[in-house]
């Protein structure tokens, strides 16, 4: 799995024109799912993101995690993260198929919400348009495989 995670003021997530999906301080979460993904690593991937301290504290350094800061969650499923970019048009071969990925995605999301967050989302296999508000801007690349 990997996660593109941007902290943010506001983040929200529109289909069709109508917002799915919106959180006011938090993560923006891209999340991209392989094909060898297990469950596994959507616990390790929400335990990870849950607990990173990239929120400042009272004296301006970086040391809070989502919790304490009392950040919420909006996730976005994103293949394009296993894009292929080795010729001028993508290949999406290392991207799981829905099959595999919508459950690991909601397993994911599962995660987060158990371990107390408030966790919004948009609609896997949907045309969405992202809406975000970098804070800092801090953005973190999380990969399983590291």
């Amino acid at each position: 799995m990997k996660a593109v995670v941007t902290r943010v003021t506001e983040a929200s997530v529109t289909i069709d024109g109508k917002v799915n999906g919106k959180i006011d301080k938090g993560f923006l979460v891209l999340l991209g799912i392989a094909p060898n993904d297990t469950e596994k690593e959507a616990v390790y991937l929400a335990d990870r993101l849950c607990g990173v301290r990239v929120f400042e504290d009272e004296n301006g350094k970086m040391n809070l995690n989502l919790e304490k800061a009392g950040g919420e969650i909006l996730v976005v499923s994103q293949f394009t993260l296993f894009a292929d970019l080795k010729s001028r048009r993508p290949g999406f071969s290392g991207a799981a198929r829905p099959d595999v990925a919508v459950p690991l995605y909601e397993r994911f999301m599962e995660e987060c919400q158990a371990r107390g967050f408030h966790v919004e989302h948009g609609e896997f296999g949907a045309d969405m348009q992202v809406a975000s508000v970098n804070d800092g801007p801090v953005t973190l690349l999380f990969d399983t495989d590291d």
